[in-house]
């Protein structure tokens, strides 16, 4: 098997990376190859997941954590830089195949290394009995591309907290439910990631090929494609999200219609009391992003007390966010 290497040090976007196995997919049709990358905080989704059921986006954007869709299926993962991305791009058509070679091999690995370690359910490696890699699955022009993750060192409580929709009960309950099921490899191995990373690398694969500056240019044109709003966005329906909350102009509940994250419609019920126009002072926020930031500024170019009595803006702004 040979080893991808780039002609650079920098650490880049996530969507680069997956560029990169779709430039190799297409572009180097014999043989067998594999390379690793890491990045800064960041949640990647399935081809088919709707991203707000996956993402907590306003924590994600508060923390400067980037997301991405990537183009195989399975579930929303996290990745930081203490977190190997592990690639594998290979001439072999048949998924099961595909699938219990690599996870295997990756898995036979660890054991070298003095790890329990094996292959659980369809896409996971475990060790002792709890998940240190899951991996997903994906074809481009008749190759077949795995990639997943290598839990390291990665902050599993930030994990929780970027794949969790927006609910503290439900955020405090994941964390504990996730550390009895996932584990960090540097919690069973006294080894540097470099050295780790190192071991993988000379165990798996035979020769190197070191990327041109061409290539880059071709991989980065395919990174242009994960970037569009479109795809990142693109498979999601309209759906609406509820909020309710108590204030002191009273019981409130507001219903959003979202397409992509963008407010399409929404509609405010309760026992306060209406000054002005409500469907006014509503469209003020239609075709907005649904994010703190751009509702503060619709609430600083208008007075919302102008409509509803008693209701300040930080009220308001608590109920939606």
């Amino acid at each position: 098997m040979k080893y991808i290497a780039y002609p650079f040090q920098e650490v880049k976007k996530l969507s680069f990376y997956l560029a990169t196995e779709e430039f190799l997919a297409r572009n180097y049709p014999e043989d067998e190859y594999f390379f690793m990358w890491q990045v800064n905080p960041t949640v990647i989704f399935g081809r088919n997941q709707l991203i707000e059921n996956e993402v907590n986006l306003q924590y994600v954007k508060d923390n400067n954590i980037e997301f991405y869709r990537r183009k195989s299926g399975g579930g929303c993962v996290y990745a930081d830089f203490s977190n190997i991305m592990f690639s594998f791009i290979t001439s072999t058509f048949n998924k099961d195949f595909v699938f219990n070679t690599y996870l295997n091999k990756v898995a036979n690995i660890l054991k070298e290394l003095g790890l329990n370690a094996y292959v659980s359910g369809r896409n996971d490696i475990l060790v002792d009995g709890l998940k240190v890699s899951g991996n997903a699955f994906y074809q481009v022009n008749s190759r077949s591309i795995v990639h997943g993750t290598m839990l390291y060192n990665t902050d599993l409580s930030v994990m929780v907290k970027a794949i969790t929709p927006d609910n503290e009960k439900l955020i405090s309950k994941g964390i504990d439910s996730v550390r009895k099921r996932v584990t960090n490899v540097k919690e069973h191995l006294d080894i540097t990631i470099d050295d780790f990373k190192k071991y993988i690398r000379e165990h798996i694969a035979d020769q190197e090929i070191i990327l041109t500056n061409r290539d880059i240019k071709e991989i980065e044109k395919i990174e242009i494609t994960y970037l569009k709003d479109n795809f990142i966005y693109g498979k999601n329906p309209n759906y609406t999200i509820s909020k309710k909350k108590k204030t002191d102009a009273g019981m409130i509940e507001i219903s959003l219609e979202l397409k992509n994250n963008i407010v399409k419609r929404m509609n405010m019920l309760g026992d306060y009391f209406l000054i002005g126009d409500q469907d006014e002072f509503l469209n003020n926020f239609k075709n907005i992003n649904y994010e703190k930031d751009e509702f503060i500024k619709v609430l600083n170019r208008i007075d919302i007390n102008k409509y509803i009595y008693n209701l300040s803006s930080e009220d308001f702004l608590q109920i939606l966010f």
